[in-house]
């Protein structure tokens, strides 16, 4: 078992004990960001060797990280801790409110986000060069929001059924190169695609559509304009969706947009509630969103 030492963000160690399965050591930390106290739910194997490893903090929909949260509702979230093993460690902050602060408001959540990987770095847990960010529905808007904001400690990003909101679509310049993925479906019933208005429960404003979310982390990453399409296996023709892999020519970091034909505001692979399937489309059943991740971000490792 490993247990989180308080450093100069850390203000208490809520808890450190076993998970489930193969999962081995987990840690529950509390910090303070600007006067404000923070939580963030800690995932890792243990090995033995304790070298610095990637870190992904993943920042749910809907700010859906609640103090209270239960590590085995956690340790299922998309499967990314099954997808990572041993290799990787996961970190899941909670919102500062009810809904994750856009603007670097009172509980600045971008701010949240550097300081959790600082103290991972601090802690030498996280390898300082493999610090990635992932980001689901308004998770993937704080996380557009992390990265036009100047994260240049962040080696990589997944953006998740989001667009960039059209507020932050003209002045985003992300800091450097940094390996860059969207995934986004077509027939988006809450966030359209092509840019609009969005629907979410936390966030209702107008956003860029896909191609100009895309656009300034290809000009970033000095990708050239050729961005080929390859069709992925339709495994399951049934759900009326297919899976088309966009990869930007001549980057100096991998930018990748899978595109959903068809899908909805649903991760590929991950189980939609009965009741929400009108509400949210069509999910598509040929890929499996933590494969994807766990893949892209260790061959922007290479």
């Amino acid at each position: 078992m490993r247990v989180l030492f308080a450093t100069v963000f850390i203000s208490a160690v809520v808890f450190a004990g076993a998970l489930t399965g193969a999962m081995a050591a987990s840690g529950r930390v509390s910090f303070d960001v600007n006067g404000h106290k923070r939580v963030a739910t800690i995932l890792e194997r243990a090995r033995l060797k304790r070298a610095p490893r990637p870190l992904i903090i993943v920042l749910r929909a809907a700010g859906s990280a609640p103090r209270r949260l239960g590590l085995s509702r956690v340790d299922r979230f998309l499967g990314l801790d099954e997808a990572a093993g041993a290799a990787t460690v996961l970190a899941f902050p909670s919102s500062g409110g009810a809904r994750w602060d856009l603007d670097a408001g009172k509980t600045d959540d971008v701010a949240m986000v550097r300081a959790l990987a600082a103290r991972m770095i601090a802690d030498g847990i996280a390898d300082r060069r493999k610090i990635y960010l992932a980001g689901v529905s308004s998770g993937g808007l704080l996380a557009l929001r992390v990265l036009c904001d100047g994260a240049d400690y962040l080696a990589g990003a997944a953006v998740l059924l989001a667009n960039m909101p059209a507020s932050l679509a003209k002045s985003c310049k992300p800091a450097r190169p940094a390996a860059f993925l969207l995934l986004n479906g077509t027939l988006d019933p809450l966030m359209p695609y092509q840019g609009g208005e969005a629907k979410l429960v936390d966030f209702k404003g107008e956003v860029a559509g896909t191609d100009a979310t895309l656009a300034p982390f290809a000009l970033a990453a000095e990708c050239g304009k050729a961005r080929p399409a390859e069709a992925l296996p339709d495994k399951n023709p049934n759900d009326g969706t297919r899976v088309f892999v966009e990869r930007s020519s001549g980057c100096k970091a991998p930018v990748e947009l899978f595109r959903i034909e068809g899908g909805g505001h649903a991760l590929p692979g991950w189980p939609v509630r009965a009741d929400r399937g009108e509400i949210v489309g069509a999910r598509n059943n040929d890929i499996d969103t933590a494969r994807i991740l766990i893949d892209f971000f260790r061959r922007a490792a290479r």
